[in-house]
């Protein structure tokens, strides 16, 4: 194996790290940078510039592509906040993805990342003085498959091999948890240019458990750039009288302000802001401070809140449980975050890695274990949604639960719910609602050949596969036949980074309204199927049972029917063990009425 490398693939700035005599270093780009922008842009004399030398391109917005990596393996109906922060031209593709349109040609998402990454492959092998095929590249522990996937494609692009797929708060672990031998329990804190992770992990004698994980996909630092650039739009419009907000250009270049705004005021109290157009000769000003900031922001801070809580929650601890909190990315050099974590925590955040490095060494780290470099050490990594199938009454039947393990294998057996069925379509869901409707829809297939027979009778086994990669694989076959399908999700697989909180909101508030309807669904398929086995039997055991027990038979499949055209689950269930009740009857009478048969037929 050759040389490998760890990546973090970010959205406002990448990195690179390796392995040097066992020990992780930054991999430092052409211009000396320790961190590289990921920024791309065209010019005019048809050039692409990656990094810095793209960055300092502001004149030319509309051929600059920042913050890609919100648009991975994302779909068209996703994107609209997005729009809202961008100055370059997206365009709907034919297969209602995002392409980034430049010049008369259009990108797709994977194309774009794949050029930042072929320039820090270029980095890297200038640097060491040898080729480098081999990475390990980091995505929020929020991607779902479809990003994770174009992750994958952008490094393929790019000329890497990738080894491995890994969840950042898990690699920042990995980079602070390698020389310390006591077991502990690390929340690591992951707030970057576009993504915010909680990951609450077990680390000790060599093994890395994930516990639980959650996050907002759509909450970074992105978001507290854009919420400067739209005071200041506020302030120049009172103050100049000048409406600067359809003007891509100066909006542009009011981010990039914005940004170094932000940066000034991690360090100092106040900071005053140049604008960028003239006034009668005069320089525009703004004085900007971090308590003004901190009231800019307050909803953005708020929205951390949750994911702390429930990512605690679903470990099963109390914030007293924690013994290390781990801050990663350049947003947790904000002070107003690191006091918002301070008062969900109570504890004093590490601080003794760069955030803006850590992910990229615990990268490394992965790498070398994967090469072979490191030893003794396990990493567990988990998967943060559920995973299931939508079955008969729109119920939702989880195959693998949210922060299972990772790489996992499950199987369900399902069975036809129509006589003389020779179809099944799945339907592959995700989220937390006990209900179908009330998941994300990631796919579906259809599994044929299906040997006709009643209903219950002909079964089929799904298989969930999650790969390393957090990467879904689905198997289904027909135990009679052997026929199966074998698929993997990929574009259907989009989860959109603001329904992923929702998603799990959502399951909260609906709870009640969920158990009612699968309590109601499973009540209805039950009596379905009784009522149709009931009257199966009652057909051919007719001549054999006593009329009155034929009679309250049939009495009592029709009060099931009657029930079933109304949505109470209790009356339902009621008329089943009615049913029921008047079933057993028909076994002993069906089994007396037999021995008076056979006594008749030998009477000589």
């Amino acid at each position: 194996m050759s040389r490998a490398i760890g990546i973090d693939l970010g959205t406002t700035n990448s990195c690179v790290a390796t392995l040097v005599e066992g020990r992780p270093i930054i991999v430092p780009n052409s211009e000396g940078g320790r961190t590289t922008p990921s920024v791309v842009t065209f010019t005019a004399d048809g050039q692409r510039l990656v990094g810095a030398a793209a960055r300092r391109h502001v004149n030319h917005p509309a051929h600059t592509i920042t913050s890609i990596k919100r648009f991975m393996g994302r779909q068209w109906d996703e994107v609209t906040e997005e729009m809202a922060m961008i100055p370059y031209q997206v365009e709907r593709g034919a297969d209602d993805d995002v392409r980034i349109a430049i010049a008369g040609r259009q990108y797709t998402p994977p194309e774009i990342s794949a050029m930042i990454l072929q320039q820090l492959k270029t980095d890297a092998e200038a640097f060491l003085g040898e080729p480098v095929s081999d990475a390990v590249i980091t995505v929020p522990a929020y991607f779902n498959n479809a990003q994770r996937e174009a992750t994958q494609a952008a490094g393929k692009i790019a000329g890497l091999n990738v080894l491995r797929i890994l969840n950042e708060p898990t690699a920042a672990s990995l980079a602070y948890g390698l020389d310390q031998a006591q077991e502990q329990t690390v929340l690591v804190f992951d707030l970057g240019g576009g993504t915010f992770d909680v990951s609450i992990l077990d680390l000790g004698q060599g093994l890395f458990e994930v516990k639980s994980t959650h996050g907002d996909n759509h909450l970074g630092g992105d978001n507290f750039d854009q919420a400067i650039v739209n005071w200041m739009l506020a302030e120049i419009h009172r103050a100049w009288g000048l409406n600067l907000t359809a003007d891509q250009g100066q909006v542009s270049r009011l981010r990039l302000i914005a940004e170094a705004a932000k940066v000034a005021l991690s360090s100092k109290p106040s900071t005053q802001i140049t604008l960028p157009f003239p006034n009668e000769g005069k320089p525009c000003l703004l004085d900007l401070s971090r308590e003004k900031l901190n009231a800019l922001t307050v909803d953005l801070l708020a929205r951390m809140d949750r994911p702390v809580q429930q990512a605690l929650a679903d470990a099963g601890l109390a914030s007293s449980d924690i013994g290390h909190v781990v801050l990663v990315g350049g947003m947790t050099r904000m002070p107003a975050v690191a006091d918002h974590l301070r008062h969900l925590i109570d504890k004093e955040p590490q601080d003794g890695i760069d955030p803006d490095e850590v992910v990229a060494i615990g990268a490394a780290l992965q790498a070398g274990i994967l090469a072979g470099a490191i030893k003794d050490i396990l990493l567990l990594d988990v998967t943060p949604l559920s995973l299931g199938i939508e079955t008969r009454g729109g119920i939702f039947t989880r195959l693998i639960a949210r922060n299972t393990s990772v790489p996992t294998h499950k199987t369900h057996t399902f069975t036809t719910a129509e006589d003389g069925q020779t179809s099944m379509e799945f339907r592959i869901l995700q989220g937390e609602s006990e209900m179908a409707a009330f998941n994300k829809t990631l796919g579906s297939f259809r599994l044929d050949g299906i040997t006709p027979a009643r209903r219950g009778l002909m079964e089929v086994d799904v298989s969930f596969d999650i790969d390393a990669n957090g990467i879904l694989h689905i198997h289904a076959e027909d135990i009679t036949t052997g026929n199966g399908r074998q698929i993997r999700i990929e574009g259907g697989a989009v989860l959109s980074e603001a329904e992923v909180t929702r998603m799990t909101e959502e399951a909260e508030v609906h709870a009640g309204d969920a158990r009612r309807l699968h309590d109601l669904a499973e009540a209805r398929n039950l009596a379905e199927i009784l009522a149709d086995e009931i009257e199966r039997s009652l057909s051919v055991q007719r001549d054999r049972i006593e009329a009155c027990h034929e009679a309250a038979l049939e009495d009592q499949i029709r009060r099931l029917r009657d029930a079933l055209k109304n949505d109470e689950a209790s009356e339902i269930r009621t008329r089943i063990q009615g049913l029921t009740e008047a079933a057993q009857v028909l076994i002993k009478g069906a089994h007396g009425a037999t021995r008076k048969t056979k006594s008749r037929e030998n009477v000589p």
